[in-house]
């Protein structure tokens, strides 16, 4: 029988080989992974460019391999690199046409052969979603958590994965337009706040903060299944928290529900108190609250 240990590194060398890692070529276009990785890094910025502290920080090399990297593909006339002009002290680097035409190639062929994969397989979803898991354990410390507009595409996806879970796990499904759903309008700035987490650009939690009344109330904390037991639960009601005292607010309230046992938990674990009933949602059945 395979150790684990065994069995993780027979999972590194299966992604090591599907993702021609060790190729001279990735994806036949004549240049190693890691040219094709800069090329894709700089090309997602588009237009604008991207600063090539970013870059090196967003791809996790060092500043003497992001140069030897770079001049390569200045070499292939795909990428021009020039001052930044906001700031001499740093450098921008930009795609070039051909640069362009290069992305396009590899994000078509990337696509193809992602597509190719999930065809194969008898259980698509299942494969996703070992993905989806392994992706968050690996990236685990490059989370990010940043202020969105709770109607932007990524808070709607959030939120949509958010009620699907509770439709799946309340007893009597649940159905958004019975609930009290805040206005969108008070989870913004100054008002109130909503938070995304994103694992390499996937949204994989959010919570929302809703004010404009006399306490701050807590919304629509979601963490993915992918990311779940990396405390990024806790880490979204910390930051949250600190966003409404930023606000000004003094007190936050919450209501969750007994099929959510583990969420019931973490709010007594804390420090937050039990207290009466505060809406006539038809959903919750825990209230809580917390001073500042």
């Amino acid at each position: 029988m395979l150790t684990d240990i065994a069995r993780i590194r027979r999972f590194n060398r299966a992604v090591t080989t599907e993702t021609g890692a060790l190729d001279d070529s990735f994806l036949g276009r004549g240049r190693p992974l890691g040219a094709a990785r800069v090329l894709n890094a700089i090309g997602q910025a588009g237009a604008a460019g991207r600063e090539l502290g970013d870059v090196r920080d967003f791809l996790g090399l060092d500043s003497g391999l992001l140069s030897r990297l770079l001049r390569g593909l200045e070499a292939e006339g795909l990428v021009s690199v020039a001052p930044h002009p906001e700031d001499g002290r740093k450098r921008l680097a930009r795609l070039t046409e051909a640069g362009l035409a290069e992305f396009a190639a590899y994000e078509k062929l990337s696509d193809d052969r992602a597509a190719q994969l999930l065809a194969h397989h008898p259980r698509p979803r299942a494969l996703l979603d070992a993905m989806d898991l392994v992706a968050s354990a690996l990236g685990q410390h490059r989370i990010e958590v940043t202020e969105e507009d709770p109607q932007s595409d990524e808070s709607r996806y959030c939120l949509g994965e958010y009620y699907a879970e509770l439709g799946r796990r309340f007893a009597q499904g649940f159905d958004v337009n019975l609930s009290r759903d805040p206005d969108a309008a008070s989870m913004r700035a100054p008002i109130g706040s909503f938070l995304v987490a994103r694992s390499d650009g996937l949204p994989v939690g959010c919570v929302g903060l809703k004010g404009g009344q006399a306490f701050g109330e807590v919304k629509r904390l979601w963490v993915a299944p992918s990311a779940r037991g990396l405390r990024l639960a806790t880490r979204l009601m910390d930051e949250l928290e600190s966003r409404a005292r930023q606000l000004g607010m003094a007190v936050l309230r919450l209501d969750t529900n007994s099929a959510l046992p583990e969420a019931v938990a973490m709010y007594r674990n804390a420090g937050w108190t039990e207290i009466d009933r505060f809406n006539d949602d038809p959903y919750p059945d825990h209230f809580f609250e917390k001073a500042l």
